[in-house]
């Protein structure tokens, strides 16, 4: 064999192997020192589902109140103080039973006894005793609520508190109803119009969530309701219902084919 011939053959063997070192020493300084190019990527991989949400919301108006009434006085004998409490209480009992309230819709929520001492005194003496009785009122005909607050104070209730609104179970079911029908045709779109966009075929849907918020709107009352607020004020207090917002988010996976 000729010795010349075989000297091409190893130049080319050993410099392939350079060339491609000095290749990729070039990529890498170009990946570190060079300009960046942007550039994004979105993929769907085969198997995993489409993830769509979509959110819905309905309006109801509150069915049922709860109004918070309960009486306190305050005597030097704890009998008598006790005695003028239940006769309040009674009285109270008996005006609301006359407007339709049923007995189980009135709820006594705390009875409490204070001593009155007087603490100049050493040691401190008791000197009277205050006593109070206080009832959760559930109002099912919302209509009825400002004649109620009404007959609460007339009856001997002076400690009238929050009067919060609240929706029936039916009601809220229903309010539900409309808000998860608004959210999954929302959903729905936004699958079709990606699946559109991104040209891929949607099949089944193969699992459902959803997240759900219910939130009363601020009552709506008259600033001189009488016992809600001072200055010359109506026989009657002004308070209404107002609104409450449901509010429903729904989640959608589908197989993607």
């Amino acid at each position: 064999m000729n010795p010349e011939q075989t000297t091409p053959a190893r130049v080319i063997s050993l410099g392939a192997p350079v060339a491609v070192i000095f290749f990729f020493i070039l990529l890498f300084a170009f990946a570190k020192w060079g300009p960046s190019i942007p550039f994004s990527v979105l993929s769907q991989a085969r198997g995993e589902p489409m993830i769509v949400t979509g959110e819905g919301k309905a309006t109801a108006v509150p069915d049922i109140a709860k109004v918070s009434a309960g009486i306190q006085t305050t005597s030097g004998i704890l009998s008598q103080a006790q005695d003028d409490v239940n006769k309040k209480s009674q009285s109270l009992v008996a005006a609301l039973k006359n407007l339709g309230i049923t007995e189980k819709d009135i709820k006594t929520t705390s009875y409490n006894i204070y001593p009155q001492q007087n603490y100049q005194a050493n040691p401190p003496t008791i000197t009277g005793y205050q006593v109070s009785v206080n009832y959760e009122i559930t109002v099912r005909n919302i209509d009825q609520i400002n004649n109620i607050l009404t007959t609460v104070t007339n009856a001997g209730a002076n400690l009238v508190g929050s009067v919060s609104f609240d929706l029936s179970d039916t009601a809220k079911q229903k309010a539900l109803n409309e808000a998860r029908n608004d959210a999954v045709g929302k959903a729905k779109a936004n699958a079709e119009s990606l699946a559109k966009a991104s040209g891929v075929t949607l099949g089944r849907i193969i699992n459902i969530s959803e997240n759900q918020s219910i939130a009363p709107r601020p009552i709506l009352m008259n600033e001189k309701a009488t016992g809600l607020g001072g200055g010359t004020a109506p026989t009657t207090p002004n308070v209404q219902p107002g609104e409450t917002e449901v509010d429903l988010t729904v989640s959608l996976s589908y197989e993607v084919r």
